[in-house]
């Protein structure tokens, strides 16, 4: 089982989110739009559970599947859509995950989704801090039960997706 364990900001995960991205485009290089540090280890100063999300934008999605053995060959599972249409999953770390990949065809609404998420909280610390708080307080009481760690922090998370279309609009 799954526990949820958070850490203190760490300026490695960057650097390890650069790592995989070297690695990746060596072999998903006909395919690869963009890759993106997504997700908690990409927002500054804030814990979290020390896994690094890595979003690849990619020309079709129906290819990725012809490179699983490439994934493979760097320590990661093939997951396949994994709950989410559209999506191609793999995660490296087994129960201690380490590196999670979520890959979206170009055009998919969830590559902004998840750029916007982590550019809005990286720009609104205040915001930044209300979901680190929230998610130590959903660590502590949901710690074995990481379906319902994720569920506590979903309309939280709604919350900012609306707050940063609002601000992207803004930006531009």
């Amino acid at each position: 089982m799954r526990t949820i364990k958070l850490e203190a900001y760490n300026k490695k995960w960057k650097k390890d989110f650069k790592k995989e991205i070297i690695k990746i485009k060596a072999f998903l290089s006909k395919e690869l739009i963009g890759a993106y540090h997504i997700g908690s280890t990409a927002i500054l100063g804030i814990k979290a559970k020390p896994t690094i999300d890595i979003l690849l934008e990619v020309n079709s999605i129906n290819n990725i599947d012809k490179y699983n053995d490439n994934f493979i060959k760097f320590a990661y599972t093939p997951k396949g859509e994994n709950g989410i249409k559209e999506r191609r999953f793999f995660q490296k770390g087994g129960k201690n995950r380490t590196h999670h990949i979520h890959v979206f065809q170009q055009g998919n609404p969830e590559i902004k989704r998840h750029i916007l998420f982590t550019g809005f909280l990286n720009a609104h610390q205040e915001n930044a801090i209300a979901y680190e708080k929230l998610k130590i307080e959903l660590s502590t009481k949901y710690n074995n039960q990481p379906n319902k760690y994720s569920q506590g922090k979903s309309s939280f998370i709604q919350k900012i997706d609306d707050l940063a279309r609002d601000w992207n609009k803004n930006v531009i």
